[in-house]
């Protein structure tokens, strides 16, 4: 089902409070939260999380949200882009507790050995050691435009600050990328694996709505 703000009114409707209005949005973006979540947290079950804390924000905060505007896609992904890195944040000061108290030893999970989930994995592994090079910012700036599709005024909007701003962020995540990729011999990737840091500074970005 296609869903069109500008014909249903979905705005309006998700600012005053209404319940099928939120089921349509969350119909809508889930799996665009999510995925923007998982990029940016490298894990499946805090981009759940992540996921869930989005939506119940989006809720608490819809008296915010203008009547009148378009997608409200980067309204979502700036509260989740806050909610990712909180949770990284917290994830840090958890593995740091841990190193300082090991636990009993990790169980295996066979299920997790199926062909495509570790597809799944590289794919994912092969994002992190890209964007863990960058800068929080530039990280986030990159993943807005790169994977979730924002084009520079929309990621503006999602992260609360100027256009130039986002330029110059995804400007400089791309020249660093660059220049790591130069910088280092590449082994041959994994199946599924993303071959360097330079696919990901080719990949393209939407221009600005007009």
């Amino acid at each position: 089902m296609k869903h069109t703000e500008e014909g249903d009114g979905l705005r309006r409707r998700v600012r005053a409070g209404e319940r099928a209005a939120f089921a349509e949005l969350y119909e809508a973006y889930a799996r665009v939260v999510y995925n923007h979540a998982r990029r940016l947290t490298g894990d499946w079950s805090t981009a759940e999380e992540v996921m869930s804390e989005t939506f119940l924000a989006a809720w608490r905060t819809r008296e915010r949200v203008e009547p009148d505007g378009g997608s409200l896609k980067p309204w979502l992904l700036g509260i989740a882009t806050h909610k990712a890195h909180n949770a990284n944040r917290g994830r840090r000061r958890r593995l740091a507790f841990l190193s300082r108290h090991p636990g009993p030893p990790v169980v295996a999970d066979f299920a997790q050995e199926t062909a495509g989930r570790l597809d799944d994995a590289r794919r994912l592994a092969a994002v992190q050691a890209a964007l863990g090079r960058l800068r929080r910012q530039e990280r986030e700036v990159l993943v807005l435009c790169v994977w979730s599709g924002l084009d520079y005024q929309q990621a503006a909007e999602a992260l609360g600050v100027p256009v130039g701003t986002v330029r110059s962020r995804l400007s400089r995540a791309r020249a660093r990328l660059r220049r790591l990729s130069a910088n280092q011999a590449e082994p041959r990737p994994a199946r599924g694996a993303v071959r360097n840091e330079a696919a990901f500074a080719a990949l393209p970005v939407r221009e600005e709505t007009p």
